[in-house]
């Protein structure tokens, strides 16, 4: 079949984004295919672009079942990564709207942000930063709250692509990785990452700096709470680049002020855009960042091409690949 005998379809964007990322997906547009982007988040404006759309891609932004109940024509929801907490999945069944994400695309830079979190927690780069530009030389107190990362035992909740790129990323750190997840790794992807597999207890207990890479479900929502807080190492750090509903953010905000944890980096929140007054954003010990890791120009093509890839195989009646697919179309 090609091209030209393939069906039109019309392309939502329902994530108001910047206009150079704009331009890029427009740019990557397959043909025969149109498209329209949001300005805003709004459901009144996400409902009119709806109203002849035979797909929706969607990053961030909520899409609740009565939007998707109101699409006519919707046949599928491309996600921009991999998180669909924030996609009725229900509505989508009901309605026969295929859902399906970018599984693995952004991997490397969240993996990479990762890190940068660890080490600029675990450094205090933001109070090194930002004292130095204040005309402090504090080079003797810096030295009394920062540490190293060698040596050190780093947890991984959940073990999926992310976390697994992580693990890659910490083979030249020289520190001792440890995995919880549902489903154990087979043995050769732990030698390979030289990761090993633990309860969560475990996990908790024995974890200098415990990083979250599970996704959000009804049994990982505040999964990290005050209970596990307490067990965990006195002075351990903890790092988020999955959802911020995983964290009891007011338990995190005491563990933090009591010292029973030194620090934290995150780049997800409960609320988002989190409130600028948030308790979190004022401590020396915690790195935030705006649920920007996958967020890298570069990546664009890979990413966008990801999502367009998928279109093209729905238009053309072809199987979404596996990993892709959350949700699939009963015709």
């Amino acid at each position: 079949m090609t091209t030209t005998d393939l069906k039109p379809l019309h392309i939502a964007f329902l994530t108001p984004m910047a206009q150079v990322t704009l331009e890029a997906v427009r740019n990557l547009l397959p043909a025969g295919c149109t498209i329209a982007f949001a300005q805003t988040s709004t459901k009144a404006e996400q409902v009119k672009l709806l109203a002849d759309a035979d797909v929706v891609m969607i990053v961030g932004t909520f899409i609740e079942g009565d939007v998707i109940r109101q699409a006519p024509r919707l046949k599928m929801i491309q996600k921009w990564g991999i998180g669909v907490d924030k996609i009725d999945l229900v509505a989508a069944k009901e309605c026969n709207v295929l859902v399906s994400i970018t599984s693995g695309a952004t991997s490397i830079p969240v993996s990479e942000h990762t890190l940068l979190l660890m080490l600029a927690v675990a450094r205090r780069l933001p109070l090194a930063h930002r004292s130095l530009g204040q005309g402090q030389w504090m080079a003797a107190d810096l030295r009394t709250v920062c540490s190293k990362l060698d040596g050190k035992t780093v947890g991984l909740f959940g073990f999926g692509g992310i976390a697994q790129q992580v693990a890659k990323r910490l083979k030249g750190f020289d520190v001792d990785v440890l995995y919880h997840t549902r489903t154990r790794a087979a043995p050769e992807i732990e030698n390979k990452l030289q990761a090993r597999y633990v309860d969560f207890d475990t996990l908790v207990a024995n974890s200098d700096i415990l990083s979250l890479h599970a996704p959000l479900s009804p049994e990982t929502r505040h999964r990290f709470n005050a209970d596990i807080f307490a067990n965990m190492k006195r002075g351990a750090i903890l790092i988020n680049t999955a959802r911020g509903e995983l964290i009891d953010e007011p338990a995190l905000i005491q563990a933090l002020q009591q010292g029973q944890l030194s620090g934290a980096g995150l780049d997800t929140f409960e609320a988002e855009p989190p409130s600028a007054d948030n308790p979190l954003f004022h401590m020396d010990q915690v790195v935030v960042t705006p649920h920007s890791a996958g967020g890298v120009y570069d990546n664009l093509p890979n990413l966008v091409g990801h999502m367009f890839r998928n279109i093209e195989l729905f238009r053309r009646g072809l199987p979404i690949p596996e990993a892709d697919l959350i949700v699939p179309s009963q015709a």
